[in-house]
């Protein structure tokens, strides 16, 4: 029987007590960690996005995987609770019990307020629509003299001022001026007048100069007008904003020659 307190006991007790240690490191490491955390094991993150947010979470369940809502937002082209964004990505390597951070579609839009359109064109108003998440609607011409110029905004067939509260997302139609007032009346003669005086006359009770066309051998004095269209008949209306043609008698201007 060895001694305790030989040398080659010491060694032996040695290499006893390293093996043990060996044995519950490699028990610990290699037995005990994969059985408690399935080190090793991984699950391939599935794609959801796309889905409806109940159908994912049983889908999800049945993966041993779990979600988080951490956003949501409002497309009017996607479906309440449709599940817009994910991560991590499909494909991705997890453990078992793994949050999946979503983002979700809400079921209703939430409320803005609704730009100012008013006195702005058309394109202008497409901007500020875009800027807003709105979308154009219906674009009704009306008379008016402010050519292409917004004049009343709809949400639902009902007028609303800047600053209304709106649903995200909604159809804004535009009622727009097509440049021609709404008033009617006689329409002036300005036959036998000089162009200038004709101009002015006509510019001055809302109307508009369209074609000018130069007449020769006409017999009148240069520069005055011989035709003018539409003619200024007997109970003949013109609305405001309209175009009238002249005719005017001699050579046309040169251009830079006063």
């Amino acid at each position: 029987m060895l001694k305790s307190n030989s040398f080659v006991g010491v060694l032996i007790h040695l290499a006893i007590m390293g093996v043990i240690v060996a044995l519950l490191i490699f028990g610990f490491f290699y037995l005990y960690l994969p059985k408690t955390t399935n080190h090793g094991e991984s699950i391939s993150v599935p794609k959801i996005t796309g889905m409806q947010l109940p159908d994912a979470e049983n889908y999800l369940e049945e993966q041993s995987l779990r979600y988080f809502v951490n956003d949501s937002t409002y497309q009017s082209d996607r479906k309440p609770f449709e599940i817009l964004t994910q991560d991590p990505a499909p494909g991705a390597k997890v453990k078992e019990n793994r949050k999946i951070y979503i983002s979700i579609n809400m079921k209703n839009p939430p409320m803005i307020k609704m730009p100012k359109l008013i006195d702005g064109s058309v394109k202008n108003a497409e901007l500020i629509l875009k800027s807003y998440n709105l979308r154009k609607g219906k674009i009704t011409n009306v008379p008016d003299l402010q050519h292409g110029a917004v004049l009343k905004q709809f949400v639902n067939g009902k007028e609303v001022e800047p600053g209304d509260l709106v649903p995200k997302g909604s159809l804004v139609d535009l009622h727009v001026g097509d440049g021609l007032g709404n008033t009617e009346f006689e329409i002036p003669s300005v036959v036998g007048m000089p162009l200038d005086e004709a101009s002015v006359l006509l510019v001055g009770q809302g109307l508009q100069i369209g074609n000018i066309i130069y007449v020769q051998g006409s017999g009148e004095a240069d520069g005055n007008i011989i035709r003018q269209r539409p003619i200024a008949e007997v109970g003949a209306k013109i609305r405001m904003g309209e175009l009238v043609d002249l005719w005017v008698a001699g050579d046309a201007p040169v251009p830079g020659i006063d």
